[in-house]
Order: C-alpha cells, then structure tokens, then sequence
C-alpha cells in the first residue's frame, strides 16, 4: 500500500483560534481523506507549538506556569478540530518528552558535527513571530512577517551554519520546481531570501527559561523553531529505539502551512534535514490567508470569526464547503458574511439539496419509494453518464495538485448537469403516460445513479451529507473507485424520504442574526478582559507572600537613556539586565536628564506585560519612590551588584 504523510503547522497555543487557523486544518483534513479513499496508508500530523518568550509572558500575565496556561488551551484546540471533524491520525505537543528529548539529540549531533557553535547574538528579534531579522530584512525598521514592533537583543548564543546551506538550497529548489508550491512563493524565497544571502542563525536563547534545555548547556534553551520544525520527524520516533513510523513515512510528502511561515519550511528547515543528512519533504504548500476588508484576521485588531459560532448555525459541511470553494488554496480569500450565505442557498440549498429532496420525492410520489426494474433509455441518458464519467478524473487532478476549489467546481458541474437532465426528461410529464413509466423510471434511476456517484465524491470535503444522502438512497457506504463505474445502484431502488439537507436562508434576516453573532463572540475576550481588571481593582491592597513573589525584581543597568520626542516627561532607557538590554520607557524627565540616568544601578520590575508607548514597546518599569507632591527618586543600589541579579 502506497504511504502518504501529511502535516499543518503545530499550532501557537492561542485560547480563540479563529477561521482562518480553521482553514488550513480543513484543507489538510480533506488532502487526508481524500487519500485514505484513494487507498493510502495516509499519516496526517498536526498538533502544538509550545515554547518561546510569547507564550512565557502570556502565563505571567496570566499569574500561571507556561505549562499551566498551555494545558488549558490545547483542550479547546482539540474542541475545535473535533467540532470541525479533523481526522487527524497524530498530535504532537513539543512539551511532549519523547519530542524534547528528540529535538535535545539533533542539537547536540548538529553540534559535534559543527554545525552549530557557540558565539553572541546582536541584532532584531520579533517576539510575536519568535523570529531573528537582520537590518536590511526589516520592512520600515518593523517586523517583515507581522509588522509589529522588533526588538534588539544581545546575548550569548548558539549559531546554526544557515549560511553554509544557501546553495544547496538554491539548487534543490531550482532543480525540484515543485517542491515550493505556489510557484510564486518559491520565486520569493530565492530572490528574497537565498540570493541576497544567508546568515548564520542564532538557535538558543539565554533571556528567558521556557524552551528544551540545551542538553550540555542548561543556560541555554534551543530556538523555538528549531523546537517546532523538529516535532514532523520527532513525531515519527526519529533517532529513538522504535523509529518504524519514521522509516515507513518520511520524506513528508507535504507540509501544509500558511504564507507567512514559509520561510522557515523552505529555508530552515531544509537545512537542518541536509545537516543530518536527511531527504527533503517532497513538497512544502504555502497557503493564502482569509482576510476580512483587506486585512488579514487578527485577535489584537478583533476582526477574528469564530468557527464555533458559524458550525453552530450552519452545520460543519457548510462550512467546511465554504472555505474550500470560495478560495483558491495558495491565493488570499476574502471572508464575509453575505458570501457564505449566498454559497449555502445557492450550491448547497439550490444545487445539491434540492437535487437529492426533489429526486427521492418523485420516487416516492410516482412508484411508492421503489422503482419498477423495467426501465428504458432516453435521449439524454448518454450525455449525463459520460459526465459523471469524465468528473472522477478531473476531480483527481485537481486534488493532486491541492486545487480544493477547482475539485468543487467540477464536481459541482456534474450536479448541475443532473439537474439539468431532470428538466430535460420532464418527470412530471412522463407520470401522466402510463406508456412511458418504464421511461421514467430509467430517468429517476439515472438522477439517483448520478446522487450515488457524486456523494461517493463528496467524503473528503463534507464528511457528513454523504450519509445523509445514502441513508435518503437506502445504500450503504461507496468506495471511491465506485464512483468511476455507472450503474452499482439496484434498479429496483428503495428510498426514504429524509429532512431536507441544506434549507435555503432569508439572506436579510440571518445577515443580521449572524452579524451580532460574530459580534458578540469578538467581544467576549473584551468583556472576560474588562472582568479580569475590575476584579483585580476590588481585591483587597494585601497580598500574600506568594502574591509578593509574582512579580520579579532584578537590577537593571542604564547604559543609554533620551529623550522622547513629543513627549514632555519619557525617557527612553536602554537598561542591560545580564545579558540582556530592554528598552523600557519611564516618565521621569521632569526629574532627571538623560545624562543623570547613564550608569544607574537600578530596580526593575521584570515580569511586567510589555506595553507600547510612542510607537514602540516596552518591556518592564523602572522603581521609583514618590511623595504625593512633587518630589521622585529611582530606587537605586548602594553597592556593586551585577545587573541581572534578582532581588528577593
């Protein structure tokens, strides 16, 4: 039996996955299905991403461990594939120890090998993508992926030789067209990326504890992408006692995942598989994003649509159909509110589910649910079987080439074509001439053929109408080479008449109903938020020592400070703490001058949820003492005390 893996992205443990995270799991769960019915040992991955400095601070803030906060949210995670009927064969946690212990193996052999080495790292860093820029990678001195603000860090660090890699991988990628899908995205990663060349990656960090532990250098936890982009052959037993899984399956045959983490699929990660001397995934697939008025879905710009409020209205079919034909997989796609509902009436209202309603009520009404086994032709019969025919082929091109919506299209003309043979034939004129009931039987038989064929077709993308649909037929489960045969239905075919699948949709009314809907679940995180703080203010001012010891103190000092422009009372601070140099903002300038704060020892309020003030954020405050009037001091120390050192 031939071997298909396939994987999503482990997802950033966020607690409100939105659609469009939705949308690339229900196309990797279609590619799945659609191989298992094509006969595939079929292996699809998908999981979580949970180390890194973002995911740090948000338990801090959050008054929980990293682990505490993760634990929590990948319930929801598995909630929501559920809901969505991903039939995921595998999920990895990177918390997982089979998976830390893995990635702590490929470190320490890319090291004796020399692949990695020791040195210090200074240059930008995103938090919100845990990604390294350097200067000339910055888009208006922001983050090129997000657009958010970056930071500058300095600190000891672990190098991979990316730089080592450039050619090979530009050589791979020009000799394997295919392996970057869409060609567009291969093209940006070599004239982008690869041509202007590569440099050396800082794969560790040192300002912060939540990551694998450099196994021979427990400072050290390894990068966070090296952590995830491991998991797709940690996932598999790599390099462990029992690695049958990875034998049988890898190479991955495609990495599925969105276009802002391309780079590091198709650059990095190549890399370190050419490193350990590895094959290369056949093929990385670089998707589109949903977007709504032109930008794409965001918690932080509270334009994300929760799919549970729209499988709740509309059925999981619905909307695994929507997002599937609507866009075209690799390019962005709009999502709004009136294009679903006008895709539900019209394709699965119209199109499908009154093609199945109507077919089954005419067997019922004319031959009491079960069709006579004297049957004879009609003019039109040819036509409609050398369409059903010729859609099989068609819709396994398409799916080979990961065309969701082309598939659809095609599969959508063949129900469009029955229903046009059940106008051309006129049932409702052949039941009044009982000459021609033979006739009409073999019309009725061909429409019910037709519904067998394209419900076999329907599984990988709606994996619940079909059953719907052979529950109305009175048949039992197809297999996908079944549909590339015409007639496997019993002439004398029994139905039952069933609810109607998809009903139409007063467009005007649920418009509204599911605007304030969609709405109402974006304000939630608003509303818990806005909770949370008038809790916090009515709590009692004493706090236990446990309380006390939330917040993290650590000597901070100032070795560059300015004046913020437009501002009458910010300075801006540049504060080592160990290794590390935070900016963080403080409105003392009424009291002191920037040349007065250079070479402070200074108290800092480390564990602080970094804000953005001017345009720029900043991570941490400084301790000052204040008299209610007009006097303030900065706590500073009386002795030498190392910057970095915690205060207790």
């Amino acid at each position: 039996m031939e071997k298909f893996y396939i994987t999503t992205p482990i997802y950033y443990p966020s607690d409100k996955l939105h659609i469009g995270h939705s949308y690339c799991t229900v196309a990797t769960d279609t590619m799945a299905r659609y191989k298992r019915l094509r006969g595939y040992d079929v292996m699809f991955l998908t999981g979580t991403d949970e180390h890194g400095q973002k995911l740090e601070r948000i338990a801090k803030g959050q008054g929980l461990t990293p682990k505490e906060y993760i634990d929590k949210v990948v319930v929801g995670i598995k909630e929501l594939w559920k809901t969505l009927d991903i039939s995921y064969d595998k999920f990895i946690r990177t918390t997982d120890d089979y998976h830390v212990k893995t990635v702590q193996r490929i470190f320490k052999r890319l090291y004796d090998q020399g692949d990695i080495y020791k040195s210090t790292y200074e240059g930008w860093y995103c938090t919100p993508c845990e990604s390294f820029f350097t200067e000339h990678q910055l888009v208006d001195g922001k983050c090129p992926d997000c657009g958010r603000e970056v930071e500058k860090v300095k600190e000891e660090s672990y190098f991979f030789r990316l730089s080592k890699y450039q050619d090979r991988i530009i050589k791979y990628m020009e000799e394997n067209p295919e392996f970057l899908q869409p060609n567009t995205r291969q093209n940006e990663m070599i004239n982008n990326f690869l041509k202007p060349g590569l440099e050396d990656l800082a794969v560790s960090r040192t300002s912060f504890k939540w990551g694998i532990p450099v196994e021979f250098d427990p400072g050290h936890v390894v990068y966070v992408w090296v952590d995830a982009l491991s998991n797709y052959i940690s996932a598999l037993g790599y390099d462990t006692e029992d690695d049958s899984l990875f034998q049988k399956y890898w190479p991955a045959d495609v990495h599925v995942v969105g276009k802002e983490i391309v780079r590091f699929h198709s650059i990095i990660w190549p890399a370190m598989l050419m490193a350990l001397d590895l094959p290369l995934p056949k093929q990385i697939f670089g998707h589109g994003w949903l977007v709504i008025n032109g930008g794409k879905m965001s918690k932080s710009v509270g334009n994300v649509v929760d799919p549970n409020v729209l499988v709740e209205k509309y059925g999981v079919d619905a909307i695994r159909y929507f997002l599937l034909r609507e866009i075209a997989f690799g390019q962005d796609g709009n999502f709004n509110n009136e294009a679903l509902i006008q895709r539900i009436n019209s394709d699965l209202a119209n199109d499908l589910g009154n093609l199945v309603s109507r077919t089954v009520g005419m067997i019922q009404k004319y031959f009491n649910g079960t069709l006579p086994e004297a049957q004879e032709p009609t003019e039109f019969d040819a036509d409609l079987v050398e369409t059903a025919k010729n859609t099989v082929p068609k819709i396994e091109n398409s799916m080979d080439k990961m065309m969701f919506s082309d598939a659809l299209i095609e599969l959508w003309n063949l129900i469009r074509r029955t229903n046009k043979y059940i106008d051309e034939t006129q049932p409702w004129i052949l039941i009044k001439e009982e000459a021609k009931h033979a006739m009409l039987a073999n019309a009725l038989y061909h429409v019910a053929e037709s519904i067998r064929i394209i419900s076999v077709l329907l599984q990988p993308f709606m994996p619940n109408t079909p059953t719907l649909i052979w529950k109305q037929l009175g048949i039992k489960e197809g297999t996908w080479e079944s549909a590339k045969e015409w007639g496997k239905l019993p002439k004398t075919l029994s139905v039952q008449k069933g609810n109607v699948i998809f009903p139409r949709i007063d467009m005007k009314k649920e418009l509204e109903e599911l605007e304030s809907a969609i709405k109402a679940s974006q304000a939630t995180s608003i509303a818990n938020q806005g909770k949370k703080e008038e809790k916090e203010e009515k709590e009692e001012k004493e706090i236990s020592i446990d309380d006390f010891f939330k917040v993290q103190l650590k000597v901070g000092e100032i070795i560059a400070s300015e004046k913020v422009k437009k501002s009458d009372k910010l300075l801006r601070n540049e504060v080592k703490i160990g290794d590390e140099v935070r900016v963080i903002f403080s409105g003392i300038s009424k009291w002191y001058s920037p040349e007065e704060m250079v070479g402070k020892k200074v108290v800092v309020a480390y564990n602080l949820k970094p804000r953005k003030m001017m345009g720029e954020m900043s991570y941490g405050m400084l301790l000052c003492a204040d008299d209610g009037a007009d006097k303030l001091s900065l706590l500073t120390l009386d002795k030498d005390i190392p910057s970095g050192a915690d205060i207790s």
